[in-house]
């Protein structure tokens, strides 16, 4: 489920607690954790309702002016269910400190590569594709995909894992390399140590 920065900011800020969806499937479940450049939200309700009984209350909890505004952001097909989702805000993600990291030490270097070298047991991604998200920040993932002659959804699958380890940041449009995978390219680069290893 995408968020806009205005939810995500809100949802933060404890002033939204509500979206509405328009899907011809349901695509969040009660008990859903979502972690996103705004903190750990979780899916506390979902429920289907008629776009007509949401009232200008439920609007401001998800951050409209009026539930005409809402009603007019609705996109999908016509006939497909509103859904009404309760989000709660469960904190930062500890990601996001892990990434802020500008600098790493040998064993902190030597733990990224070694779950990097695990990550490329079967084929070698991880390094190119770290060096094309540090060169091409912004980059949507079918343009990163064709710079790596992937396919585009298996390649952000592996992005959220090195997202995982601290390593890069999701963008509204796109990636940007973060100062632990940063630091992690220059230490490989600079000091002559291997990056991750491939399949033997």
């Amino acid at each position: 489920m995408i968020l806009s920065m205005t939810v995500l900011e809100g949802l933060a800020a404890g002033t939204i607690d509500l979206v509405f969806r328009r899907w011809s499937k349901q695509n969040v479940r009660p008990g859903d954790v979502l972690r996103l450049e705004a903190g750990v939200i979780e899916v506390d309700s979902v429920e289907i309702v008629d776009p007509a009984t949401i009232t200008d209350a439920d609007a401001l909890r998800s951050g409209a002016d009026s539930a005409n505004a809402v009603r007019g952001t609705l996109r999908g097909p016509a006939d497909a269910p509103v859904y009404r989702i309760r989000l709660l805000y469960l904190g930062p993600d500890p990601r996001r400190a892990l990434s802020a990291e500008t600098e790493l030490s040998e064993k902190d270097f030597e733990a990224i590569r070694d779950r990097l070298s695990k990550l490329d047991r079967r084929r070698p991604w991880t390094h190119e594709t770290l060096r094309q998200i540090a060169g091409n920040p912004g980059r949507r993932a079918q343009e990163l995909a064709d710079l790596l002659g992937r396919e585009k959804e298996p390649l952000k699958v592996d992005i959220r894992k090195l997202k995982n380890l601290g390593l890069t940041h999701s963008l509204e449009v796109g990636y940007r390399i973060s100062p632990r995978g940063a630091a992690y390219l220059r230490l490989s680069r600079g000091t002559g140590r291997p990056g991750p290893a491939g399949p033997s």
